[in-house]
Formats: structure tokens, sequence, C-alpha cells
């Protein structure tokens, strides 16, 4: 069976080589010591999921992850950094990354994170109903919600989060069993990352006046459409 393409971006060569080491008999890897030079692999070859350090040369893991992400909205980023703040978790979090691991951490817990995010896109790609949403239709298979004049193209976690919401439509939703679903963890930080993608998915359809996500405090949230 073909290999999982993985995209490594990362400036500390023993790191790099450590991980790279650890990493190669299961997936296809590729290792780059600074930003510029992965995005220019980026740019020309085929990955299914990027590895970024956020501190290195050229560009830094926060840059360049917005350059995947402007150029391609699914496939999956987890940062990597000794960068413990939760700033910068955030930061990275907003940037449209799938989650943020800080160093140190073991082997074993970055191939468990690796394989749920690989594991979504195949099950995501699979997914061919599609739904209406006010004026949209939403494909969750393409992450587009589109009209008559224009089509949004989603993130992963944005089309996620948005069908679990249609999946339960005019129910009460807790918010540990969001997380638990679709991040697959229920901590603060993973708490965090729920609360920007609601607020997106808010702003995407702000001009959606029936369409409603329902904060209920302390509780979780309600999607409904009038």
């Amino acid at each position: 069976m073909e290999k999982s393409k993985i995209l490594y971006a990362e400036d500390d060569n023993t790191i790099a080589f450590l991980i790279q080491d650890s990493l190669e008999s299961y997936y296809d890897i590729d290792c780059y010591p600074d930003g510029k030079s992965a995005l220019e692999a980026f740019n020309s070859k085929s990955f299914d999921i990027c590895l970024l350090d956020i501190m290195m040369p050229e560009l830094n893991g926060f840059e360049l992850a917005q350059f995947i992400r402007d150029k391609n909205s699914e496939i999956p980023i987890i940062f990597i950094s000794a960068k413990a703040l939760k700033e910068d978790r955030i930061k990275g979090l907003k940037i449209g990354a799938d989650d943020y691991l800080v160093k140190p951490f073991s082997i074993e817990e970055l191939i468990l994170k690796i394989e749920v995010f690989l594991k979504r896109s195949k099950k995501t790609s699979t997914t061919t109903s599609k739904y209406k949403v006010g004026k949209y239709d939403f494909d969750p298979k393409n992450y587009t919600l589109q009209d008559s004049l224009s089509t949004i193209t989603l993130t992963q976690r944005e089309s996620e989060l948005l069908l679990y919401f249609i999946n339960h439509k005019n129910s009460v939703v807790k918010r540990q069993d969001i997380l638990k679903a679709i991040w697959g963890d229920d901590d603060y930080f993973m708490g965090r990352s729920l609360d920007v993608f609601i607020s997106r998915l808010r702003k995407l359809l702000a001009d959606e006046q029936n369409v409603i996500i329902e904060n209920l405090h302390g509780i979780g949230f309600r999607f409904s459409e009038k």
C-alpha cells in the first residue's frame, strides 16, 4: 500500500533527523530546513499532511501555514513547536492549523495525531451528500458553500464542524461531545480552537438571518434554521 506523504519543515537538524527517522517507516516524509524551501516543495509536489515548526528562517511556520492554507483549504496542518504560549497556539489555530504539539512530545503521540487527520481526510473525501444551509448548497466532500453568485471554500475543520451541526440540527450539543467527535480531545486548547471555528462559521453565515448557531452558556450550542 502506498504510504501517505508528509511535508515536514524544521530548521533544527537534530530534531529533524530524529522525527524523520522515526516516521519514515510509516510514511513517505520530505524534510525541509526552512519555510521557503518547504513552500517551494508544496507548490510543486503533492502531500497528504504538513508538519510545521514555527521558528524557521526565510518564512516562519505561521507565514508558511498561511500560504499553504490559501492554496489548499483541505490539507491537515499540525504545528510542532517549542513555543508553548497560549497566544501562539491560538494564533496557529486561527490561521487554519488542525492541531498544535509543543516540544518535547512523544513520537507515539505525533503518530496518533497524524493518523487521526489522515483518516478524517479520507473519510471526508468519500462523503457524497449535499445539504441546504440558508441560501447555500453545502458540499462536505469539496468543502464548499455555494449560491448562485459565489462559492466559499471552507477548511476541513470548518466543514467537519458545520456537518456535525447539520447532523444534530435543532438539538442541544455539548461542547465536550463536539470536541471529542471532531478534535478527539476536550482539553482547554481544543476548546479554544472550537470557539475560533464557531466564530468563523458565524461570520461566513452572517447574512443568513434564519441560520442560527446559539451559544448555550455552560452547556454547548444549538444549530437551527427558522
